[in-house]
């Protein structure tokens, strides 16, 4: 029997720069990269034409290709883990493989550490040793907290306490990717294809490239909040599925735009937020926020999603979400705030319904964000705060360039009244919570 160590990838879509492949290299076991699509995951998507999964599905076939072009092969399967696990380790053995080892990188998600902690339950059984490492945030678990070991809830505090505990280790590269002639080469069974999984490729959408511009970076302050402008990153994707790593990025924030550097601290403060409170994903983060009796508005629910309110500022950025995947940041706290705070509709709604939409979706960043935009998060916007839309687009949009583009019928007959007042919303608003709070 030939002793093998295997890297199960799962966010880290990447040779290089990757924790535990690294740690998987240096073993000094052979090592067999492998990735499985899970079923329990993809399940969950209604769209069979779910833009993430044609680029999930391009992305482990370009690993594949990378392995097989350095001596090495990639195993890739689809099921539930439970399921496949046990099915992957009976098939190396009978072919005379003894795994010894599975390393992975660490996901703070609750489906993904209840999923850890099953696997985890098998490989002791089976005598595997399960290994863990740290790769898609700097910083993790206790690493930031307060001096009485408490996780912070403000994020402020958070970032002045990353940034003192911050080391040059936890920004330097783990170098794995000069160690891929370790990986193992044997026959591995053919890849799953999108159909075979119930899916077919989308063929509306041009992914964004991995390239950490030093150019965008250098203007991120003063452009971030421009939606014309082409002034943001557009790694969000990237960085959902590991395609570049996070320690890249956080190198180049500080070479190039403290601003950038400060949106990676609130990535890991929101996902040591779910890490800490998983309740946060689906119940308020503030529990009495949970009181606010919201309305029960299909009408205006469709109206929103559609990109048809009467606003434009709210109307462009839905649509944008709706054609592309992708919406601006700043656009995002607009119609967030606006279904919230406008229509008074649950943020629930509106964070499945961006979880069904984002290219760059991720739990944590998502949840945080609407429950920022409801007030009902950690270090939220306070529940009186209501975002005017057309002043927001006086302020980032001022010459019409993004809403033009979204929306052209505006200034037209044919572009839709809004269908709530502003004045009469935001008074709504602040009167439901305020009951609800008090």
């Amino acid at each position: 029997m030939i002793p093998i160590a295997i890297h199960w990838f799962r966010r880290d879509l990447r040779l290089e720069d990757n924790a535990a492949l690294h740690a998987a290299l240096d073993s000094g076991l052979p090592v067999l990269p492998a990735f499985l699509f899970d079923a329990h995951i993809l399940g969950q998507l209604d769209d069979r034409h779910d833009r993430r999964v044609t680029f999930l599905h391009q992305e482990v076939s370009r690993l594949k290709t990378e392995c097989e072009r350095v001596g090495g092969t990639m195993l890739t399967g689809h099921g539930e883990p439970m399921a496949v696990w046990p099915h992957w380790v009976a098939a190396l053995h009978a072919e005379g493989f003894d795994v010894q080892a599975v390393y992975v990188n660490r996901d703070y998600e609750p489906y993904a550490k209840e999923r850890d902690a099953a696997v985890l339950a098998y490989f002791q059984e089976a005598g595997i040793a399960f290994h863990g490492r740290k790769d898609s945030v700097i910083l993790e678990k206790d690493e930031v907290v307060k001096d009485d070991g408490k996780p912070y809830t403000v994020f402020t505090p958070y970032s002045k306490k990353w940034r003192k505990n911050v080391t040059e280790r936890d920004l330097a590269e783990r170098p794995s990717a000069q160690l891929l002639d370790r990986l193992l080469s044997h026959a591995a069974p053919p890849m799953p294809t999108l159909a075979e999984m119930g899916f077919s490729a989308a063929t509306d959408v041009v992914f964004p490239d991995r390239d950490i511009r030093p150019d965008i970076l250098a203007g991120y302050a003063e452009q971030r909040d421009l939606p014309a402008v082409p002034g943001t990153s557009r790694l969000s994707l990237h960085l959902r599925f590991g395609t570049i790593g996070i320690r890249q990025a956080a190198r180049a924030g500080l070479a190039h735009s403290e601003k950038w550097l400060t949106e990676l601290i609130w990535r890991d403060f929101y996902q040591m937020i779910i890490h800490h409170f998983p309740h946060s994903v689906d119940s308020a983060f503030k529990p009495q926020y949970d009181r606010v009796p919201w309305r029960d508005d299909a009408e205006g629910f469709a109206a929103w999603q559609a990109g048809r309110t009467g606003y434009p500022l709210v109307d462009a950025g839905m649509r944008e979400l709706n054609a592309t995947g992708f919406m601006h940041n700043r656009v995002r706290m607009v119609v967030a705030s606006f279904l919230c705070k406008h229509l008074l509709i649950d943020w629930r709604m509106g964070e499945r319904h961006f979880a069904a939409k984002l290219l760059d979706f991720d739990l944590a960043s998502n949840a945080g964000g609407w429950q920022w935009a409801a007030g009902s998060g950690c270090d939220a916007a306070p529940y009186f705060r209501v975002f005017n839309p057309a002043s927001q687009q006086a302020k980032f949009d001022p010459d019409l360039r993004y809403i033009r583009r979204w929306v052209p019928e505006y200034g037209t007959p044919s572009y839709p009244a809004p269908i709530v007042e502003h004045k009469f919303a935001r008074q709504r608003a602040l009167d439901t919570y305020k009951a609800a709070l008090s």
